[in-house]
């Protein structure tokens, strides 16, 4: 066997053929990360022109010293001790030749399956035999972190696609049914979009993610080359909006004369609870008229509230990133387009939607909203086994941990 770079079709063949892989573990990601600043390899395990294992290593530099990163891991079939032995042995060696000091992956192993009440409904019959063969290989396992300290999220929510819509929407919580129905009543539409929509995404999400626009830029140029990126949005029609709250706020001063006409012939405690209640609502819609009218001025070609990029990676669809815009949340935009994207991408014949990372559900935290909000939709919550890494060579490791060193990790 045989380790070797590996050309971009070679590497795309062989991930073709894989059973399981992610989108950070392709050719248009590493374009993307290359755009970055990035220098990449891609490496592969040969036997007789055959890949056995394969995976795109990020560098990172600071002086002599590099530092690798395989984003989501490795290519390969963690239960093959024998195969993982001989790829280990070689790419640490390669790497070592290269003045790699080390190389640090996240890989997609599962370590359990949980539904939205936390329940573990699968846990991976292999993961001990596995984590125990990565630790005697020399991997150091960087602990089981239960928030977004690693590079890439230990905990993701994974909706399974396989029923048919209606049931889809059924699982969802009651709560954000009546919350998607709530949205296209009040007059927001789905639309796709394209890159010129980037901006509107990163007007949404700029404050909260480190990245800058070029990098959606870079990964919507990149992905697009082989049509694996989507940009959908949300829009508020402000005319549609208008009338709907003219309409309501018509038709409850209907029933404002009609409480005021029992009133007058009938004043009991009921009826005056009735009447307050009434016009306590009249108040609301006119209040609602004054922004919406505010709205229409100010928008009259619509809002857009929300916005979502995907990205597909075989048969699963992956939310990239997503945002709205918090003026109005009111609107439950958001629930109405990710639902919008369940139904349409399941019509498609897509077998998984994954909704990205959530932290460990069963500890409260700053992101509880965020999990609550994924979860809700019905979906699974996966849980990996976390960071790894693996020394590559040993002098360059002890400086890199001794010595103050500028630009390692920041990926």
């Amino acid at each position: 066997m045989l380790l070797k770079e590996l050309t971009n079709n070679e590497f795309n063949s062989f991930k073709n053929s894989f059973n399981s892989s992610s989108l950070y573990q392709s050719i248009a990601y590493k374009n993307v990360m290359e755009k970055e600043g990035f220098n990449t390899i891609l490496l592969g395990l040969v036997d007789n022109d055959n890949i056995l294992a394969a995976s795109l290593i990020i560098i990172l530099k600071s002086g002599k010293i590099k530092y690798g990163y395989a984003p989501r891991g490795f290519l390969i079939d963690y239960n093959n001790h024998e195969l993982l032995r001989i790829f280990t042995k070689e790419i640490k060696k390669y790497l070592s030749k290269k003045n790699v000091a080390a190389i640090k992956l996240c890989p997609n192993i599962i370590k359990s399956v949980n539904d939205t009440k936390y329940n573990i409904i699968n846990h991976n019959n292999y993961y001990d035999n596995i984590i125990y063969n990565l630790n005697s290989l020399g991997y150091k396992h960087l602990g089981y972190n239960n928030h977004f300290e690693g590079l890439k999220p230990r905990f993701e929510a994974i909706i399974d696609l396989d029923s048919p819509y209606y049931i889809l929407f059924k699982n969802i919580k009651k709560e954000y049914r009546t919350k998607i129905r709530s949205a296209e009543k009040k007059g927001i539409n789905i639309f796709k979009g394209n890159i010129n929509n980037l901006n509107d995404l990163y007007e949404q999400i700029k404050n909260k993610y480190p990245r800058k626009i070029e990098y959606f830029n870079n990964i919507y140029e990149e992905f697009d080359k082989d049509n694996n990126v989507e940009l959908f949005y949300s829009k508020l029609d402000t005319k549609y909006y208008l009338n709907l709250i003219q309409k309501k706020y018509h038709k409850q001063e209907e029933i404002c004369n009609y409480y005021n006409s029992i009133i007058s012939g009938n004043i009991n405690e009921k009826n005056i609870s009735k009447k307050m209640e009434a016009d306590k609502l009249l108040n609301k819609y006119k209040k609602e008229i004054i922004k919406a009218t505010k709205y229409l001025k100010e928008y009259p070609n619509g809002i857009i509230t929300s916005t979502i990029l995907i990205i597909k990676n075989k048969e699963e669809i992956y939310m990239l990133m997503d945002g709205y815009d918090s003026k109005f949340k009111s609107f439950n935009s958001k629930h109405l387009l990710i639902w919008k994207l369940i139904e349409m991408y399941s019509n498609q014949g897509f077998k998984k939607f994954n909704l990205g990372g959530i932290t460990n559900p069963n500890i409260d935290s700053k992101y509880k909203g965020l999990n609550e909000f994924k979860l809700n939709f019905n979906a699974l919550c996966y849980e990996y086994i976390g960071d790894l890494e693996l020394v590559c060579n040993e002098t360059l490791y002890f400086i890199y941990k001794n010595v103050p060193l500028k630009g390692i990790l920041k990926i």
